[in-house]
């Protein structure tokens, strides 16, 4: 089946000439309609291709086209020394009042290091990662280190989609930028030893007219809807719900509240953050919870955590069952600076850290987590069958009411609680821990 995939893309690539209007970037003699940008690394022609020496001392530089472009189809193919990071920027701008003409704007990663992110979509300057390969890991193949490889960019309204060598990569849908220039880059170097290596770019051509009707076929890349707390139309079509709107507490309430809190809780430009208050359980504010329950859901959270945070998402929650103090009790994902905060060595191998069920299941050290980011959690639940996500990596699952979830049950912290988990619904809670914590794109589909 990915065989057939990849050579029905491979064919698109390849249409008959005339079947579609192609202008060339770049005349293979000079540099006409070009301007360079920001850093002072070198561009050369050779061999009909444009070639950027990196160097020391200098900024990331920037070859940019001198017309802007909205939607478009955008091909090329780059060669990238193993030692470099480098990047083309689409629908980019370079303003006066935006760090004094800083090169901002979405980019097509190239990325030959073990990683492997090429056609990655990263917001230079801006926004951070958009796509990262951890979204897609099979796209982590597509690049071919030591080689020239072909990368196709489709822009078209919200959309955009990216190709390795005819392998998708990357699907966003965004609206920060509708349109402005082409830039390909020279990334910053901090290691005298890479001084002179190289990043090449040749056979650049774009399509403005017609687009939508060349544009490749849907498949089934996983979407990153980066338009916060909305729903794109994939995502409506999917049966997909926004738990959270971007602006009000509408949805929610406070776990042993009829209301919001007043206080703990704060709604800062479409991010619903936890007020730090001196890192104590359920101390402040206090957890808040859906004000509905849900049985059998896909749950997905974005979190963004502070140095030494503690928090978490919880499930099949019972806000009645804890009258005491500390949190409400349910199944609970864990949300935790793994590096910095104690309890991540305590617990029973790893039970406690980031992505683990808490005090239950343990998960790996090694898991797809950016930090000064935000990081997409996701909780499927099917009737008894539970997994947990990371951006893309499936981190654990497992399988409750029955003898052996009991028995887990029984050696943990939750040993005391009456038939914790088995609940059949319950209500979903994110949590105060006292620290600084920040959640959107709160969304669920119920199966």
């Amino acid at each position: 089946m990915k065989k057939i995939g990849i050579l029905f893309l491979g064919a698109l690539f390849a249409l008959p000439a005339g079947a579609q209007q192609w202008e060339k970037l770049f005349n293979g003699k000079n540099l006409k309609g070009w301007q360079q940008l920001n850093g002072k690394a070198v561009y050369k022609i050779e061999n009909d291709a444009i070639v950027g020496y990196s160097k020391m001392n200098t900024p990331n530089s920037f070859l940019a086209t001198k017309k802007n472009y909205g939607d478009f189809i955008l091909e090329f193919e780059f060669r990238v020394d193993d030692a470099l990071n480098s990047g083309v920027q689409f629908r980019s701008q370079s303003l006066k009042e935006f760090k004094d003409g800083r090169v901002h704007g979405y980019q097509f990663e190239i990325d030959p290091s073990p990683r492997a992110w090429s056609g990655g979509i990263y917001d230079e300057a801006r926004r951070g990662w958009l796509y990262p390969l951890i979204k897609n890991p099979a796209a982590k193949t597509a690049y071919k280190n030591n080689e020239w490889n072909k990368a196709r960019i489709e822009a078209y309204g919200k959309s955009v989609r990216t190709w390795v060598n005819g392998i998708p990569c990357a699907n966003i849908w965004d609206d920060m930028t509708p349109e402005g220039f082409i830039a390909l880059q020279v990334h910053q170097i901090y290691d005298a030893a890479n001084e002179g290596k190289t990043i090449a770019w040749r056979d650049l051509r774009i399509c403005t007219k017609d687009v939508e009707k060349y544009l490749t076929p849907k498949d089934h890349t996983p979407q990153a809807n980066c338009i916060a707390n909305t729903l794109s139309p994939d995502e409506v079509k999917d049966g997909w719900k926004l738990l959270w709107d971007g602006k009000t507490t509408n949805g929610w309430r406070g776990a042993r509240l009829a209301t919001f809190p007043e206080k703990g809780w704060k709604i800062d430009n479409g991010v619903l953050k936890v007020q730090k208050s001196g890192g104590k359980e359920s101390a402040n504010g206090g957890d808040i919870v859906t004000t509905r329950t849900y049985r059998n859901f896909i749950l997905s959270v974005d979190f963004m955590i502070t140095k030494g945070a503690n928090s978490g998402i919880k499930y099949f929650v019972d806000p009645d069952m804890n009258k005491g103090e500390g949190s409400a009790i349910g199944c609970e994902f864990q949300i935790l600076d793994d590096q910095r905060h104690p309890d991540a060595k305590l617990g029973v191998k790893g039970n406690r850290k980031l992505g683990a069920l808490y005090d239950l299941i343990p998960v790996s050290d090694d898991k797809p987590f950016i930090f000064n980011a935000f990081n997409t959690a996701v909780i499927i639940v099917k009737d008894n069958h539970v997994e947990h996500w990371l951006n893309g990596e499936k981190l654990l699952e497992y399988e409750r009411n029955n003898q052996e979830w009991n028995a887990l049950v029984a050696y943990s912290k939750y040993r005391n609680w009456p038939d914790f988990g088995n609940r059949a619904e319950g209500n979903i809670l994110l949590q105060d821990h006292g620290d600084e914590v920040s959640f959107k794109n709160i969304k669920i589909k119920e199966l």
